[in-house]
């Protein structure tokens, strides 16, 4: 690759080379024609759309019922809720994650109680989650990072031992898979992300999938204000204008402008899908190679959100972050997945934990750089990426 060039005064130079974004929505005309006929239609909010949205995706994960909600984080806190976690309780999940699964667990008082993660996965640890558990545990929720199944018959074997739910955070796992089956319906509750960057995109959103009926009907109460069964449908022909309050709710719902874009990104999933498999090998083949690099595992059922890419540990002059920087100077988009939650500062100054609490987040998450993943991205964006890793990868080297 040529060396970028600048002007005086830091412009860049004509022959230097565009950025490269760490991600780009995978959207088109279709996206477009699907928002402006739910405009067209005169329903803005929850309506028809939404509820046709849940019943496709219900159906694609194996799944009796799904509750359309405006985010992960929302359908993770009214999954807990659902599941009555409390004031006093503790939910074990994995430090290595989002800032949203932690919140989803404070919101109703309880507290996050974290084990370590398999390094090999970066899931959590079935064992290290048996080890933490205690009589306070109300709820399991594990955490499948980067689209990777985690080990979800271990954990589901302890939850049933001790009479607990498992609610899974999938916000990465829309098209995994264990043994053939999807994540969506192995579990009490399932929770997925439609946030920008998700394999399926509708700007914000979320969803919750399950079997249980009245569960289903009570988590569809609690995403909006707590109202009785079918108020969204007041201002609907044959609708009513009086409506109970049955229970404290939250305005978590989900509007069928977004609902339209999740349709119609719902019917490009297979495709979207067969193009992140396709570049996440070609990322592996083309950087197996470098020994300062570990390629991610692939494994059967990977939905290849992410590609995580580890540095290997003295194996460059600098560090991650030093390696993250020069890898943005050189125009490539990037990012973390995850800083370990239990060192941000809240939970320092809220739990006191500190440097050291679980060594295998820690550990790997301080040599993690995620690499530009989405259908979008061509081979000659992607060979770029690979050669400027490489590149400095052979600079860099010890």
């Amino acid at each position: 690759m040529r060396p970028a060039t600048r002007r005086r005064g830091g412009a860049r130079a004509p022959d230097q080379a565009p950025f490269l974004p760490f991600h780009v929505p995978w959207t088109d005309g279709r996206e477009i024609a699907a928002a402006a006929a739910s405009i067209r239609s005169g329903w803005l909010t929850t309506g028809p759309r939404v509820r046709e949205f849940e019943e496709r995706l219900a159906r694609m994960v194996q799944a009796r019922h799904a509750v359309a909600v405006n985010s992960c984080t929302a359908a993770l806190h009214l999954a807990l809720a659902a599941a009555g976690v409390g004031p006093g309780d503790e939910v074990l999940t994995s430090p290595y994650t989002f800032a949203a699964t932690g919140e989803a667990i404070l919101y109703l008082g309880a507290r996050p109680r974290f084990a370590d993660i398999d390094p090999r996965t970066l899931n959590l640890d079935p064992g290290e989650a048996e080890r933490r558990i205690t009589r306070r545990t109300a709820a399991i929720v594990p955490v499948h990072i980067a689209g990777l199944p985690c080990d979800l018959d271990a954990l589901r074997a302890l939850a049933r031992r001790r009479r607990i739910p498992v609610i899974e955070d999938a916000a990465h796992a829309l098209g995994t898979e264990i043994s053939g089956r999807p994540i969506g319906a192995l579990s009490e509750m399932t929770c997925f992300s439609f946030y920008a960057t998700k394999n399926l995109a509708t700007g914000e959103g979320g969803m919750i999938t399950l079997d249980d009926r009245r569960t289903a009907d009570r988590l569809r109460r609690l995403s909006l204000h707590g109202l009785s069964r079918d108020a969204w449908k007041r201002y609907a022909r044959g609708g009513r204008w009086r409506y109970d309050v049955v229970e404290l709710g939250f305005k978590y719902n989900m509007t069928d402008v977004a609902a339209a874009i999740g349709l119609a990104q719902l019917a490009k999933f297979p495709a979207m899908q067969r193009r992140r498999r396709l570049l996440a090998r070609r990322y592996t083949r083309l950087l197996r190679a470098e020994p300062a690099f570990e390629a991610p595992e692939d494994v059967p059922g990977h939905a290849w959100h992410l590609y995580i890419l580890r540095l290997r540990h003295g194996a460059l002059r600098v560090g991650r972050d030093r390696f993250l920087d020069l890898l943005g100077a050189a125009g490539i988009g990037h990012s973390v997945h995850f800083l370990p939650l239990h060192l941000f500062s809240f939970y320092r100054r809220a739990f006191g934990y500190r440097p050291g609490a679980f060594p295998h987040t820690e550990r790997e998450s301080a040599r993690a750089v995620s690499l530009p993943l989405h259908p979008g991205l061509t081979e000659a964006q992607q060979d770029r990426v690979v050669e400027t890793l490489l590149s400095l990868a052979s600079r860099l080297r010890r």
